[in-house]
């Protein structure tokens, strides 16, 4: 597809820009618009800055709050809840991972419940936050309804992603971020987008039958990683970031895409572990490193050249990214410069 390249900077600040201008403070139109340029180094371009305009046809909307008051309530010595106040889940989330953090300092691990929160982007983002305060960090999270429970042909369970970190020494650390669907929903979306087809096996259309047509395949269901398996931790998500949290859950989490009638109330549940409970945190940076050493020095399967642990590719094609550019389709770009001219915002120079 064509393409041009950007400079990640640069890209943040347009972002922000036009954030502001979408009615959030400086501050938090900051730090979203990072957040979603993160996804872009990382070749997550389906959670980049593609998202922009959706999230501001959902502020424009009124279902999500531009200026949220996110409030923290501790419930005990290591567990506390975060009200997102319907901003935008970016906030939410990071407020909440600070605040386990900030548990886990005192008590050892940290738990944070996170009610009336919206879409909070790539779940890694909140543990890396973790990983850079030198935590152990877990995020779950549920979504509005994506794929079926085993068994059914219509959407009742979110994409719902999990993601963990573990902080290493010398070695990369370890950064798992997936979704409970085969590929992210936010993948078949962008596919739809450009009109590309996507493989089969991936998603069911609305009628039920497997599709390898993008449009249909996001009007209908995706279809979960490991069949039964998937469903069931898919079903797990929603249990613990939904019923457990108060927040929307089974189904009622309002869709990011076709729902513009209320805000998500999307609930996510945050995990911060202090990495020195055991041993002192020179001894665990050293086991960790021996394990991915071990790990990344495996025998190699045919076709393999290589052995990565999770969150390496991402950093990776981060790193690369940061040098030569970030990657942005003219179908994107197109959809940003109509945000741009809408709110007077004036759209960067590509490298290209």
């Amino acid at each position: 597809m064509p393409q041009d390249l950007y400079q990640a900077e640069d890209l943040v600040q347009f972002a922000t820009n036009l954030f502001v201008g979408g009615g959030l403070r400086q501050k938090d139109a900051q730090v979203i618009a990072e957040d979603l340029v993160a996804a872009n180094l990382r070749g997550i371009d389906s959670h980049g800055i593609s998202r922009v305009p959706m999230y501001l046809e959902r502020i424009r909307r009124g279902v999500v709050n531009p200026q949220p008051n996110i409030t923290v309530k501790q419930i005990t010595s290591a567990v506390s809840a975060v009200d997102g106040d319907d901003g935008m889940g970016f906030l939410a989330g990071h407020r909440a991972m600070e605040e386990a953090i900030s548990l886990a300092e005192k008590s050892g691990i940290g738990l944070v419940g996170v009610r009336r929160s919206t879409h909070y982007g790539m779940a890694a983002l909140y543990v890396l936050q973790a990983i850079s305060s030198g935590y152990i960090g877990l995020a779950y999270t549920n979504s509005s309804p994506a794929l079926p429970v085993w068994g059914g042909r219509t959407p009742f369970l979110g994409a719902s992603p999990f993601a963990a970190g573990v902080p290493s020494g010398n070695q990369p650390p370890y950064v798992l971020d997936m979704a409970m669907t085969v590929i992210a929903r936010g993948k078949i979306r962008l596919a739809a987008t450009h009109n590309e087809p996507i493989p089969q096996g991936l998603a069911l259309d609305a009628e039920g039958a497997p599709t390898t047509d993008a449009k249909k395949a996001f009007e209908g269901v995706c279809l979960p990683f490991g069949g039964p398996k998937g469903a069931a931790i898919a079903m797990l998500m929603d249990v613990l970031s939904g019923v457990l949290t108060g927040a929307n859950y089974g189904g009622e989490v309002k869709s990011l895409y076709f729902d513009h009638t209320e805000p998500q109330n999307v609930g996510h549940l945050f995990f911060a572990i202090r990495p020195d409970l055991f041993l002192t945190k020179d001894e665990f940076a050293e086991r960790m490193d021996t394990f991915v050493t071990r790990a990344k020095s495996s025998p190699l399967a045919k076709g393999f050249d290589e052995i990565l642990i999770p969150g390496e590719p991402e950093e990776r094609t981060a790193a690369k990214r940061r040098e030569e550019g970030i990657p942005v389709s003219h179908t994107v770009i197109q959809s940003l410069r109509e945000e741009a001219a809408r709110l007077g915002v004036d759209l960067p120079d590509s490298m290209t």
